[in-house]
């Protein structure tokens, strides 16, 4: 048997032409076959379809249509983000123009643990991280050693990881977690994984942080703390007072982080950047580009306000940073990650921001902002249904009026079960709500209607039991 053809090296593009094509048709396949956001049928009618089409997972003999069978089953078994009824999560339709550089990252394979399997690669890291965090924290008049950086992560759950170890390491070993009941599960979870003291949870009783209650609760602890904002809390896009929570944390003497993971993308935006006025305040900022930077997953990143908080990182390996190695100019990798292996994440985000530009990524942050604001209008305008508040980014919340919570959840797992639409859900308020978050820039007014058209319609069947017109 021949040897199977690599991806890269001077046969790979020869090699992978073929094979794009029948990704390709497999994908178009895929989709035609699920004809909706998602497939019909539930858990147990994906999981016999794919059972079907994987077969043996490990057979004597390889099949050589698995590309095109399992292409197509992955498709046609997929929750679709670029589909304009699939709203649940922030979970975006990637660019065409990342997703072609992503492939470029697979084919050639290399790993930024190490300068010799990295070379354009981790200068490439570094430009963009830094001018990311340039982003956030802008140019200031700070000293060299001072200039801000990031570090490329796989997400917002890693990034807050990092947050609250680098903290604790700034503060000689301990730190006490304190964060609105509004912030994300990840950072409560990096506490528990530090051994850090349990968190001090701060009431939000309007869905964000209250600077009074965080005020009373940073007099009342004893330090060193670390205070934990929210700019995008999952559950609304809605985002803290972050002046007012930067100026008690100074107050008090208190470290300050900021979980921008789902509203970071607001700074491309001219018209929405002042939302995060006082992001720059924080020491660490999260940012997830595979939420508004329509990135393939995974997309994160960790920025820095001081980068001599990163020493904490460092560590010697003699195999990919060996001292004189490092004296003899080549960069070492290892402290910008608590990973080794690590892809090369950055060529898809520096294709897509040199591509668009700051002016073509606010265009796609300002649409999808606005559709949720259309769809909020549609959804107060309507006597069936009954709207949270506002939305804030691009997060909306509603639910049929007069509706029991069983009824709304019966109603959402009625639409995934038809594989006719995908929305969220969350309490607020005492009230479970139905949640539509809306990222595909491409939706259009009609989208929207038929959205809540299709909502109103399952509720009819469930409660009152005829089909609608």
């Amino acid at each position: 048997m021949s040897t199977p053809p690599l991806a890269s090296g001077p046969e790979g593009p020869h090699a992978l032409r073929p094979l794009l094509d029948t990704v390709l048709e497999a994908l178009d396949s895929g989709a035609r076959a699920r004809r909706g956001p998602l497939p019909a049928g539930g858990p147990e009618t994906v999981a016999a379809r794919v059972r079907e089409a994987v077969g043996e997972v490990l057979p004597d003999q390889g099949d050589q249509h698995a590309l095109r069978t399992l292409v197509h089953a992955f498709a046609e078994g997929a929750a679709d983000p670029a589909h304009p009824l699939c709203a649940a999560h922030l979970h975006c339709p990637p660019l065409a123009i990342a997703t072609a550089a992503d492939l470029a990252a697979s084919a050639l394979n290399p790993s930024l643990d190490s300068w010799d399997q990295a070379p354009a690669a981790s200068e490439l890291e570094m430009l963009v991280a830094g001018a990311l965090a340039r982003e956030i924290y802008g140019d200031g008049q700070r000293a060299a050693t001072e200039t801000p950086d990031s570090l490329i992560t796989t997400g917002g759950t890693e990034s807050n990881q990092l947050a609250l170890l680098l903290a604790r390491e700034v503060y000689g070993g301990s730190v006490r977690l304190v964060c609105g009941a509004n912030a994300h599960h990840s950072l409560a979870r990096a506490a528990w994984l530090l051994g850090l003291p349990e968190p001090a949870v701060v009431p939000a009783p309007a869905g964000t942080l209250d600077p009074t209650a965080l005020d009373e609760t940073l007099t009342r602890l004893p330090g060193p703390l670390l205070v934990a904002a929210t700019a995008g809390t999952t559950d609304a896009g809605l985002i803290d007072p972050l002046p007012e929570i930067a100026a008690r944390c100074a107050a008090h003497g208190a470290r300050l982080h900021i979980d921008a993971a789902y509203g970071g993308g607001l700074l491309f935006s001219t018209r929405h950047r002042a939302a995060l006025t006082g992001l720059d305040a924080a020491d660490t900022v999260t940012l997830d580009l595979h939420k508004l930077g329509w990135q393939p997953i995974a997309a994160g990143l960790l920025a820095v306000k001081y980068p001599r908080d990163l020493t904490t990182l460092r560590q010697r390996a003699d195999y990919l940073n060996a001292a004189d190695d490092t004296e003899a100019g080549l960069p070492d990798l290892l402290g910008r990650s608590l990973r080794t292996t690590r892809r090369p994440d950055v060529l898809k985000l520096a294709v897509t921001l040199k591509t668009l530009g700051r002016s073509g990524l606010g265009t796609l942050v300002d649409q999808v902002c606005a559709r949720a604001r259309e769809f909020a209008a549609l959804v107060h305008d309507h006597p069936g249904f009954a709207l949270h508040a506002p939305p804030v980014i691009s997060t909306v919340l509603f639910r049929p009026a007069g509706a029991t919570d069983a009824t709304v959840a019966a109603v959402r797992r009625a639409l995934l079960t038809d594989g006719r639409a995908v929305l969220g859900r969350t309490r607020l308020d005492g009230r479970l709500w139905l949640k539509a978050t809306l990222l595909n820039p491409a939706t259009e007014p009609d989208d929207l209607a038929a959205l809540l058209h299709l909502v109103a319609a399952r509720r009819a069947t469930l409660v009152e039991g005829h089909t609608p017109r």
